[in-house]
């Protein structure tokens, strides 16, 4: 099967953040994307588009070279969904999964793709009350893809766990950072990607994937990590969604830098050092359930095992240069700080520990003033997050 890829502008950068839907009287996932798109004039191709459940919308910005330019974007349609939301008495929450309500009540919008996810999936498919983010980057050879592809799956570590935000599922703490990954890796062709020799290998693969009924066209591979053809991008579709835009600002920036950085290394013919599929694998695992205090596995012989904070120290450290040429050495650095301070995964279950009455109420109220003050709650002993403190209307001030 002949999959043309259309090459990109390297390192250019477009995000796609989903976003939850909430009630903002009881918390609780609301199915109001419908009437929420036709107040925004959303649509398939529009900025403001809908997902598999009515309780989820997704932004989407365009192409960029800079990641304060694709971020200005995600926010000015953000201020636009927030504005038209609350008059419907509906709140944005950004978040992996919802702290409380229950996935399977929440209904999927009907059309054949997604008819199709319901009916094949069952009930992994009724499970999907997730939210996650996506950063595609350029790519200016199609020869970089498949690699670039998946060098980035190695990384997978580094970027979960600094979005990792889906601790608590249907009322419960799972026991995971990040429960949205493991519900997403059910689907018969989601998961980690396989890495091929060449091009022709992978339309190979593709073709193999369409003559046995698997999926109909290469969109329907839902990797973690994916080339995207008809962008000419390769698609991160790793991280959780994240409750503010300084955090996705800095997934944006990770993602780019990283692109940045193994394209020049393939420029100039420098191979990454490999690391075995089984062991990838176990180190998306430790992450999703460890987050940022999962131990790795490195590929250094004389390392094999690696706290992920340090890994991920050294990272931002080899990143800068390249996100400084980029102009988001500011977004790349705020890791260090969520790295110190907490990702939302660790946010949640303290502010869950702090209200013991009503831990997932506050959870989810967190969660909402988050996103609304694109401010993580850091639950510093000052100004604790509280069920009472609410969440401001449009005009009010917290």
């Amino acid at each position: 099967m002949k999959l043309d890829f259309t090459t990109s502008k390297a390192s250019t950068v477009g995000i796609e953040w989903e976003l939850n839907l909430v009630d903002l009287d009881t918390l609780e996932l609301t199915p109001a994307a419908g009437r929420l798109l036709e107040l925004v004039g959303g649509g398939e191709d529009q900025p403001i588009r809908k997902e598999y459940l009515q309780c989820m919308v997704e932004i989407v910005s365009g192409a960029h070279d800079t990641i304060g330019g694709a971020i200005a974007d995600i926010e000015t349609q953000f201020h636009r969904l927030q504005e038209a939301a609350a008059c419907m008495n509906v709140g944005l929450m950004a978040s992996g999964s919802h702290p409380f309500s229950h996935p399977a009540a929440q209904k999927p919008f009907s059309n054949p793709r997604y008819d199709i996810v319901t009916d094949k999936n069952q009930w992994w498919g009724r499970q999907m009350a997730i939210c996650g983010t996506h950063v595609h980057v350029g790519i200016d050879s199609r020869d970089k893809a498949l690699p670039i592809t998946w060098i980035f799956a190695r990384f997978y570590p580094y970027l979960l766990a600094l979005s990792a935000s889906s601790p608590f599922w249907d009322g419960v703490d799972s026991g995971y950072a990040s429960q949205r990954t493991m519900m997403f890796q059910q689907l018969s062709t989601n998961g980690l990607p396989y890495r091929f020799a060449d091009w022709a290998a992978f339309e190979d693969y593709i073709a193999d994937l369409v003559a046995c009924k698997m999926i109909t066209n290469v969109n329907e591979l839902r990797w973690d990590v994916r080339p995207s053809p008809r962008f000419g991008t390769v698609e991160n579709r790793i991280p959780d969604s994240v409750p503010t835009l300084r955090e996705l600002a800095t997934q944006a920036a990770l993602t780019q830098s990283l692109g940045e950085y193994l394209s020049r290394a393939l420029d100039e013919g420098e191979a990454a050092d490999y690391l075995a599929p089984w062991l990838v694998r176990e180190n998306k695992w430790r992450t999703c359930r460890y987050g940022l205090d999962a131990t790795i596995i490195t590929p250094n012989q004389n390392e094999r095992l690696l706290p992920l904070r340090d890994g991920l120290a050294q990272l931002i450290e080899r990143l800068s240069p390249f996100a400084k040429n980029l102009g988001c050495y500011e977004e790349l650095s705020f890791a260090t700080e969520i790295l110190a301070r907490g990702a939302s995964y660790e946010r949640q279950r303290r502010v869950f520990a702090a209200n013991a009455d009503d831990g997932l109420l506050a959870v989810a109220t967190s969660l909402l003033k988050e996103t609304q003050t694109n401010t993580p709650d850091w639950l510093e002993a000052d100004s604790p997050t509280r069920v009472g403190m609410g969440i401001a209307k449009p005009g009010q001030v917290l």
